[in-house]
C-alpha cells in the first residue's frame, strides 16, 4: 500500500503469498493467553478483484451513524472504494467509487462530520459526506515542489489534519524520503512538519493530544513527536519503539483511552499492542488460511471491542478482539 503507482504492486506482493482456502472461524471465540490472543472472524467484506488480482482493506473508522467504514486500496473502477459495514446486520454496502483512485485511509472529522480519504495515486486528500456525496479536494498537487503520496491521517485537537506522506518515493522505495504534513484548519494550507523519514505510514495522537505517534513502514520503528504550541512545528522527536516483525512491515496505528498503541502489520496477519514505555503487551493473531496482512484497527467508541481489517489471497475480512481499553476518537487507525 505504499508506493507510487509503478511500485504499489511491489509492496503488496505479500498479500498474494499463499493460495489455500480460509477456514470458517465464525464460531471460534476470542481466547487470551499470557502472550497473545486469537481474534474472531466477523465477516468477509470483499472478494479478490479479477481486474487487480487482489483486495486490500484499510482505514476502518466509525461514522456518525455507528457503522464502520473501510476503504479497499486495490478496488478497480466501479467496485466499492469506500464501503460501509453494518455490524449488527453483518452487511456491506458500497458508498463511493471512481475510475482512478487508490484510497489508503479514511477518517471522520468531528467538526464537520465529513469523511476524509487519502488517494495514494493522485496525491490528493478528499472529503465527502457519509453517503459518498459532495466530494471535495482538500489538498492536491505538490507540496514544496514534491508530489505528495498520502497514506494515513489524524486530526489534531484544533481540527488540523496531519498526514503521513511517502513524498515521491520510487525504486528503491525504502529510501528515507517520507514526510509528515500538516493541513491548517483555517486556511487549508499544507506545511511539512518532518522529512527524510523511511516510509511513514500510521499516525495517531495520544488521548490528550500531547504526543503524536508515527510508524515507519520500512524503518520498523515508531517515532514519538511532540508539537509546539499551535501544532504547526515539531518540538521534539525521537525513535520510541523498535519492532521486530520479521517478514511483516509496520502499518497503521490506533490508540486507546489508556494510550496503548495498536500497530497493524503488512505481510503478516497480526496486530502488535504496545504501551507507551515500549513494552509489547500483546500480539493479536488472525488465524485461518488465506489471510496475510492485518493492516489497521478501529476500537468502537465507548467500548473495548476492536475491529481489524485483514486481507489476503482469499479476500478482505473483518476480525474482532478485546482491546486493552476503551475506544476514543484516536482509536481509528487512519
Amino acid at each position: 500500500m505504499k508506493r507510487r503507482a509503478i511500485a504499489v504492486p511491489v509492496l503488496l506482493a505479500g498479500v498474494l503469498a499463499g493460495c489455500t482456502e480460509a477456514g470458517d472461524l465464525s464460531s471460534v471465540p476470542s481466547t487470551a493467553t499470557a502472550s497473545g490472543v486469537t481474534a474472531k472472524r466477523v465477516l468477509q467484506v470483499t472478494e479478490v478483484h479479477e481486474a487487480t488480482g487482489m483486495t486490500l482493506l484499510e482505514g476502518p473508522t466509525f461514522g456518525p451513524d455507528g457503522s464502520l467504514y473501510v476503504v479497499d486500496v486495490t478496488a478497480p473502477p466501479g467496485a466499492g472504494k469506500v464501503l460501509r459495514i453494518d455490524l449488527d446486520e453483518e452487511s456491506v454496502e458500497q458508498v463511493w467509487t471512481d475510475d482512478s483512485s487508490a484510497l489508503t485511509s479514511a477518517q471522520f472529522h468531528s467538526d464537520d462530520g465529513r469523511l476524509y480519504v487519502t488517494d495514494f495515486l493522485s496525491g490528493s486528500i478528499r472529503s465527502m459526506t457519509a453517503e459518498g456525496q459532495d466530494v471535495r479536494d482538500v489538498v492536491t498537487g505538490p507540496i514544496d515542489g514534491i508530489p505528495m503520496q498520502p497514506d494515513d491521517i489524524a486530526f489534531g485537537e484544533d481540527g488540523a489534519l496531519y498526514v503521513t506522506d511517502a513524498a515521491g518515493a520510487q525504486d528503491p522505495y525504502w529510501e528515507a524520503t517520507g514526510r509528515i504534513v500538516r493541513v491548517d484548519p483555517s486556511t487549508g494550507a499544507p506545511t511539512v512538519l518532518a522529512s527524510e523519514l523511511p516510509s511513514p505510514n500510521g499516525i495517531a495522537f495520544s488521548p490528550d493530544h500531547g504526543e503524536l505517534w508515527v510508524s515507519l513502514n520500512t524503518g520498523n520503528r515508531i517515532d514519538r513527536l511532540t508539537l509546539a504550541e499551535g501544532g504547526a512545528e515539531v518540538a521534539t522527536a525521537f525513535p520510541a519503539i523498535h519492532a521486530s516483525p520479521g517478514i511483516g512491515q509496520l502499518d497503521s496505528i490506533a490508540v486507546d483511552a489508556d494510550g496503548n498503541l495498536y500497530v497493524g502489520l503488512h505481510s503478516r496477519p497480526e496486530i502488535l499492542v504496545y504501551d507507551t514505555s515500549g513494552a509489547l503487551l500483546q500480539t493479536v493473531t488472525m488465524t485461518g488460511e488465506g489471510v496475510s496482512s492485518a493492516t489497521n484497527v478501529a476500537i468502537q467508541p465507548g467500548t473495548s471491542v476492536a475491529y481489524a481489517t485483514v486481507s489476503g489471497p482469499d479476500g478482505g475480512f473483518l476480525y474482532s478482539f478485546e482491546a486493552q481499553a476503551a475506544g476514543i476518537p484516536q482509536s481509528t487507525g487512519g
